[in-house]
């Protein structure tokens, strides 16, 4: 066996997603792929539950599910001693869903189209579980700034980053792209500050 089989292998998934066509899909594609589905839920308090038993190190999380939708599930999932070191990529179908920035905002590492090809969806699972970002710069930046500037309560001080201990930096430094980006957009460190207005073309 590969070494990248072997690491393949040892990766374990969490499918939550309220269709079971789209679990189905995706569980064979990630079989295939010889990733180990550990579980599926079909809400998001089966998420939660089977997050906290089966401890993967990723989880597809649909947004919208009924009982709890993904983006509740994710805020449990990752505040949860178990869950706090797995990666969630949220299932969207649009590139800008309305909730997707709260997703991020809640720690999410990304977000995947539901129509993404099976090799996106492999590549997508192994990038975000070695912590780095799922999306390509362009997309993240034109995610946030779309939804950033029409959140001028979210921002916090960038003065606030200077009080930070040095262990809190260190954890900072270790947050995956995707939530530095988000981080970053949070405290003005990158893209129109809060009070900025627009900048049109003429």
């Amino acid at each position: 066996m590969s070494d990248a089989a072997a690491a393949d292998a040892a990766l374990s998934v969490v499918i939550a997603d309220d269709q079971t066509l789209v679990r189905t899909g995706f569980r064979l594609i990630l079989d295939e792929a010889g990733i180990t589905v550990a579980a599926e839920a079909a809400n998001g308090k089966e998420a939660v539950a089977a997050v906290l038993q089966h401890r993967p190190d990723v989880v597809l999380m649909d947004i919208r599910m009924p009982v709890m939708d993904g983006l509740e599930a994710t805020r449990r999932i990752l505040a949860s001693k178990p869950g706090s070191g797995c990666r969630i990529i949220i299932l969207t179908t649009f590139d800008l869903d309305q909730y997707v920035y709260a997703a991020l905002t809640a720690g999410a590492s990304g977000f995947l189209l539901k129509d993404t090809s099976p090799e996106q969806l492999v590549a997508a699972v192994q990038t975000v579980r070695s912590g780095d970002a799922l999306l390509a710069p362009s997309i993240t930046r034109r995610l946030i700034e779309r939804f950033a500037p029409h959140q001028p309560d979210q921002f916090i001080s960038h003065a606030g980053l200077s009080d930070l201990t040095a262990r809190e930096l260190q954890v900072l430094r270790l947050r995956d792209r995707v939530q530095a980006i988000v981080l970053a957009y949070q405290t003005g460190l990158a893209g129109p500050p809060p009070s900025s207005p627009a900048l049109d073309g003429p």
